[in-house]
């Protein structure tokens, strides 16, 4: 087993998924009591993404947990290449989730001061959300880093 930082099968693997669940169900929630966040697109998608990217995170700690408690070894390259692509696409989808969200959050608070004149919008909630959504996708880029290391260390 070779010893890599947040590779599958360690404790630090499950710090990271663990940290992916938190960061992106703080997001949901974040964004979901605000008033207003089901009117934007951009918002609507956000959320989709963060719900099926805790889903994600949520089953690779579990196997995480029954790997560490069991003593089982994921480093087999099949189980890594799934995990790494997984990664890569909930990577992806989670940064242009966020980018566009935060794309809507700079017109309604620096552009259009949109946020002054409807005052009932919770631009303050949006934008910690995007904030947290970012987080989520730089904790998922250091996992798919960490995988991806593993992945070419077995050829």
């Amino acid at each position: 087993m070779k010893l890599i930082v947040g590779s599958p099968g360690t404790w630090s693997g499950m710090a990271l998924r663990v940290s992916q669940c938190v960061f992106a169900a703080a997001s949901v929630c974040a964004m979901v009591t605000g008033f207003g966040f089901s009117n934007y697109s951009a918002f609507a998608y956000m959320n989709t993404v963060l719900i099926l990217q805790f889903m994600w995170s949520l089953g690779l700690a579990c196997v995480d947990i029954f790997s560490l408690r069991n003593k089982k070894d994921l480093h087999d390259p099949g189980v890594v290449t799934l995990i790494v692509i997984g990664d890569w696409i909930m990577a992806v989808l989670v940064f242009a989730g966020a980018s566009a969200s935060a794309s809507v959050v700079i017109l309604f608070t620096k552009d259009l001061d949109f946020c002054k004149v409807y005052w009932r919008l919770a631009c303050s909630q949006f934008v910690l959300s995007t904030i947290l959504a970012f987080i989520v996708w730089a904790v998922d880029a250091a996992s798919s880093f960490s995988g991806f290391w593993l992945l070419v260390s077995f050829f």
